[in-house]
């Protein structure tokens, strides 16, 4: 278990590390190595753009991809052509974005 660590929210996360999208896609709740925990604290925390996150539409059953903005205040933007049924692979859509935002790079389409 990753312990409080105040470097993470800064983390530079290596684009060729496809071994850690490996490991979130096998196991999105987990356990996950040290590593990863770094990865995903900086991918839900120092987003430059706004968080992306899945907001429940129906409680267990379907969830909406929405962006926390970076300003305070300004309404949250829904997407509401990218709805899923399958939280496993919501969760798989937002790190995929969260990664192209803080790399620059796309993960490979065979991770998909």
């Amino acid at each position: 278990m990753l312990v409080n660590d105040p470097q993470a929210a800064h983390y530079k996360i290596d684009p060729s590390r496809i071994n850690l999208a490996r490991e979130f896609r096998a196991a999105p709740k987990g356990p996950h190595s040290d590593e990863l925990q770094r990865v995903l604290h900086r991918m839900r925390w120092s987003a430059p753009g706004g968080r992306y996150v899945l907001v429940a539409l129906e409680p267990g059953r379907r969830w909406m991809l929405a962006r926390i903005p970076p300003t305070r205040g300004t309404p949250i933007e829904t997407f509401p052509n990218r709805v899923f049924t399958d939280l496993a692979e919501a969760e798989w859509h937002v790190f995929r974005l969260r990664w192209r935002e803080l790399t620059g790079d796309d993960l490979p389409d065979d991770l998909a």
